[in-house]
């Protein structure tokens, strides 16, 4: 599953693509930090069995976002946002809130699911599949799929039923002392490249920058 450096990783290409002329080291470390925010619903699991991936990987949370701050850019006769930061913190705030919808809750979705609309639906989805070209078949995509069986868009269970493990809580209840907690910084080649290119593409940007 994509560790919290993942997340970051592509939430910096996301700074990186999306942050245009108002791009720096602090518009990017405020990016990070609001990637990282989902995970923190971690520790909600030792109060709401299933709680990680649930309390702040719901799919609400962006959408509140974005509404919130549509409501202030564009309907406010006087913006608090440009006010307090102009233009500049409106683009820092809009990227902030794709990097939780794409890198936080997105790579989750795909990597061992989330609770995507808790609390008013209680249930942890994963989204796996494939989309190919077939000369047979033409396109195919097997994603999202209506009746019959096969991967798609499958739900998991609900809070009670779905454990998602941390090192911080790595089996639901009471761990004995000798459990193991694993940290993981990237546990596949395709995180680990992914790491590298971020790293490379905002040492490059945060040089020209300078």
């Amino acid at each position: 599953m994509p560790s919290t450096v993942v997340h970051c990783a592509l939430a910096g290409l996301l700074a990186a693509g999306l942050l245009g002329d108002r791009f720096d080291g602090r518009a990017v470390a405020i990016v990070l930090a609001a990637t990282i925010v989902p995970d923190l619903d971690v520790v909600a699991g030792f109060l709401i069995p299933g709680g990680h991936r649930s309390v702040l990987h719901t799919l609400l949370l962006p959408l509140a976002g974005a509404a919130l701050l549509a409501y202030d850019t564009r309907i406010r006769k006087r913006s608090f946002v440009r006010q307090r930061w102009h233009a500049r913190g409106v683009r820092v705030a809009w990227v902030s809130i794709a990097a939780v919808a794409f890198a936080s809750i997105g790579l989750d979705l795909v990597a061992g699911g989330v609770n995507l609309f808790y609390p008013f639906h209680d249930q942890f989805y994963e989204l796996s599949g494939e989309l190919v070209l077939s000369n047979d078949r033409g396109l195919v995509q097997t994603f999202v799929e209506f009746g019959g069986d096969g991967g798609g868009e499958a739900a998991r269970g609900s809070t009670e039923q779905v454990h998602i493990n941390s090192g911080v809580d790595p089996t639901r209840g009471a761990e004995s002392k000798t459990v193991e907690r694993i940290f993981p910084v990237a546990q596949s080649g395709w995180q680990l490249l992914l790491l590298l290119t971020s790293g490379f593409v905002l040492t490059v940007r945060l040089w020209e920058t300078r």
